[in-house]
């Protein structure tokens, strides 16, 4: 009869992308950033660039509807600024120190989108009017 042995050599586990502390911080940060900074572009309206669909022309930053060309559109540049921006944000608080980070509500994430969407509607209230 044989029996089997093996040594117990710990085998070093390779780090998650997800288990990351830096990876955290990126992914709180943008959640809880990216409906704050939409709807501060879309009450400005500040988009990154403008798109003339009727033409099939992009203009940087914002541009006004050009008569008998259709309409402009701004939501494909309010969504470039707001990825960009909170990009960048969740990008340097991975530079903080993790203590600080970890004092990051985690109800935040779904508090502030739920909070904004009463502040778009209200923004958005002439398209439905009559």
């Amino acid at each position: 009869m044989s029996t089997t042995t093996t040594t117990g050599t710990p085998v070093a586990r390779a780090t998650s992308l997800v288990s990351s502390a830096a990876f955290r911080t990126f992914a709180v940060v943008c959640a809880i950033t990216t409906p704050i900074i939409y709807v501060a572009c879309e009450m400005q309206n500040w988009p990154l660039f403008t798109y003339h669909p009727g033409t099939n022309r992009v203009d940087l930053f914002y541009a006004p509807a050009v008569r008998n060309e259709g309409p402009a559109m701004h939501w494909y540049g309010w969504t470039a600024t707001t990825l960009l921006v909170s990009g960048v944000l969740g990008v340097l608080a991975t530079f903080l120190p993790e203590n600080a980070t970890r004092k990051i509500p985690l109800s935040l994430v779904w508090i502030v989108p739920l909070a904004s969407i009463p502040v778009l509607i209200y923004a958005l209230r002439f398209f439905w009017r009559w």
